[in-house]
Protein backbone atom coordinates (compact mmCIF):
# COMPACT_ATOMS: atom_id res chain seq x y z
CA UNK A 1 0.00 0.00 0.00
CA UNK A 2 1.65 3.34 -0.64
CA UNK A 3 2.18 5.75 1.87
CA UNK A 4 0.65 9.39 0.72
CA UNK A 5 3.48 12.46 0.53
CA UNK A 6 2.65 16.03 1.82
CA UNK A 7 2.21 17.87 -1.22
CA UNK A 8 2.91 21.12 0.11
CA UNK A 9 5.93 23.20 0.91
CA UNK A 10 6.97 26.49 2.54
CA UNK A 11 4.54 25.60 5.69
CA UNK A 12 1.59 24.68 3.93
CA UNK A 13 1.76 28.02 1.92
CA UNK A 14 2.43 26.77 -1.37
CA UNK A 15 0.71 23.85 -2.38
CA UNK A 16 0.63 20.96 -5.23
CA UNK A 17 -1.67 18.65 -7.29
CA UNK A 18 0.58 15.43 -7.46
CA UNK A 19 3.81 14.42 -6.13
CA UNK A 20 5.35 15.13 -9.67
CA UNK A 21 4.76 18.62 -9.39
CA UNK A 22 6.30 19.03 -6.15
CA UNK A 23 9.12 17.64 -7.34
CA UNK A 24 9.39 20.03 -10.23
CA UNK A 25 8.55 22.79 -7.75
CA UNK A 26 10.90 22.05 -5.64
CA UNK A 27 13.47 21.44 -8.34
CA UNK A 28 12.55 24.90 -9.33
CA UNK A 29 12.92 26.90 -5.85
CA UNK A 30 16.13 24.99 -5.63
CA UNK A 31 17.22 26.60 -8.97
CA UNK A 32 16.37 29.81 -8.08
CA UNK A 33 18.19 30.17 -5.14
CA UNK A 34 20.88 28.34 -6.61
CA UNK A 35 20.95 31.51 -9.53
CA UNK A 36 20.96 33.93 -7.31
CA UNK A 37 23.88 32.37 -5.43
CA UNK A 38 25.98 32.23 -9.04
CA UNK A 39 24.69 36.04 -9.53
CA UNK A 40 25.88 37.11 -6.67
CA UNK A 41 29.35 34.79 -7.08
CA UNK A 42 29.82 36.83 -10.37
CA UNK A 43 29.32 40.62 -9.69
CA UNK A 44 29.50 40.37 -5.63
CA UNK A 45 28.03 44.18 -4.76
CA UNK A 46 30.80 46.26 -2.82
CA UNK A 47 27.91 46.34 -0.40
CA UNK A 48 28.36 43.01 1.42
CA UNK A 49 32.01 42.23 0.68
CA UNK A 50 32.98 44.69 3.84
CA UNK A 51 31.99 43.19 7.46
CA UNK A 52 29.91 44.54 9.91
CA UNK A 53 32.32 45.64 12.45
CA UNK A 54 35.78 45.56 13.37
CA UNK A 55 37.62 43.10 16.21
CA UNK A 56 37.44 44.65 19.83
CA UNK A 57 40.60 46.19 20.79
CA UNK A 58 42.67 45.46 23.39
CA UNK A 59 44.50 42.52 25.22
CA UNK A 60 42.27 42.00 28.13
CA UNK A 61 39.92 38.98 28.75
CA UNK A 62 36.72 40.66 27.65
CA UNK A 63 38.18 42.11 24.52
CA UNK A 64 39.32 38.46 23.75
CA UNK A 65 35.91 36.61 24.62
CA UNK A 66 33.92 39.22 22.52
CA UNK A 67 36.28 38.23 19.96
CA UNK A 68 35.57 34.53 19.83
CA UNK A 69 31.58 34.86 20.54
CA UNK A 70 31.01 37.41 17.64
CA UNK A 71 33.77 36.52 15.44
CA UNK A 72 31.76 33.65 13.68
CA UNK A 73 28.91 36.22 12.50
CA UNK A 74 29.63 39.75 13.40
CA UNK A 75 33.27 39.93 11.62
CA UNK A 76 31.74 38.16 8.15
CA UNK A 77 31.49 39.60 5.50
CA UNK A 78 27.40 39.61 4.59
CA UNK A 79 28.22 37.88 0.87
CA UNK A 80 29.73 34.78 3.16
CA UNK A 81 26.75 34.93 5.54
CA UNK A 82 24.11 34.92 2.27
CA UNK A 83 25.87 32.28 1.11
CA UNK A 84 25.93 30.19 4.11
CA UNK A 85 22.60 31.13 4.66
CA UNK A 86 21.44 30.01 1.09
CA UNK A 87 23.01 27.00 1.38
CA UNK A 88 21.45 25.30 4.25
CA UNK A 89 18.14 26.82 2.47
CA UNK A 90 18.62 24.31 0.20
CA UNK A 91 20.44 21.65 2.32
CA UNK A 92 17.08 21.80 3.91
CA UNK A 93 14.79 21.31 0.72
CA UNK A 94 16.72 18.56 -0.54
CA UNK A 95 16.72 16.42 2.40
CA UNK A 96 13.38 17.24 3.76
CA UNK A 97 11.35 16.86 0.22
CA UNK A 98 13.47 15.23 -2.09
CA UNK A 99 14.99 12.25 0.42
CA UNK A 100 11.52 12.66 2.04
CA UNK A 101 12.44 13.52 5.60
CA UNK A 102 9.45 15.35 5.79
CA UNK A 103 7.22 11.97 6.03
CA UNK A 104 9.02 10.24 8.71
CA UNK A 105 8.86 9.47 12.49
CA UNK A 106 9.32 13.13 14.70
CA UNK A 107 11.66 11.18 16.55
CA UNK A 108 13.91 10.35 13.60
CA UNK A 109 13.47 13.82 11.48
CA UNK A 110 14.34 15.48 14.68
CA UNK A 111 18.20 13.34 15.09
CA UNK A 112 18.54 14.13 11.57
CA UNK A 113 17.60 17.62 11.08
CA UNK A 114 19.72 18.07 14.77
CA UNK A 115 22.49 16.17 13.85
CA UNK A 116 23.19 18.29 10.78
CA UNK A 117 22.70 21.64 12.19
CA UNK A 118 25.21 20.80 14.62
CA UNK A 119 27.66 19.63 12.01
CA UNK A 120 27.08 22.65 9.89
CA UNK A 121 27.26 24.98 12.84
CA UNK A 122 30.64 23.52 13.67
CA UNK A 123 31.93 23.10 10.14
CA UNK A 124 31.09 27.19 9.49
CA UNK A 125 33.40 27.39 12.85
CA UNK A 126 36.62 25.84 12.03
CA UNK A 127 36.32 27.05 8.68
CA UNK A 128 35.76 30.33 9.80
CA UNK A 129 38.64 30.07 12.40
CA UNK A 130 40.93 28.56 10.21
CA UNK A 131 40.77 30.84 6.98
CA UNK A 132 41.53 33.77 9.85
CA UNK A 133 44.44 31.69 10.56
CA UNK A 134 45.98 31.31 6.94
CA UNK A 135 45.21 34.65 6.27
CA UNK A 136 47.39 36.29 9.38
CA UNK A 137 49.94 33.46 7.98
CA UNK A 138 50.25 35.26 4.62
CA UNK A 139 49.24 38.83 5.26
CA UNK A 140 49.82 39.65 8.84
CA UNK A 141 52.57 41.79 10.37
CA UNK A 142 54.75 39.43 11.25
CA UNK A 143 53.59 36.70 8.40
CA UNK A 144 55.47 33.26 8.47
CA UNK A 145 54.53 32.74 4.97
CA UNK A 146 55.85 35.00 2.04
CA UNK A 147 54.55 34.87 -1.77
CA UNK A 148 57.94 34.51 -3.32
CA UNK A 149 57.59 30.51 -3.57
Amino acid sequence: MAQEHKLAIFRGRWKFKSNTHKIWGVLALLSFVTAIEVILGIYKPDILMHTWMDPVQGSGFFATVANIILSPIVYMKPLNFIFILLTIVKAYYITWDFMHVRDEVGSLRKMIVWTGVFLICYLVFIILQEGGYVFEAYHGDDSIITHDF
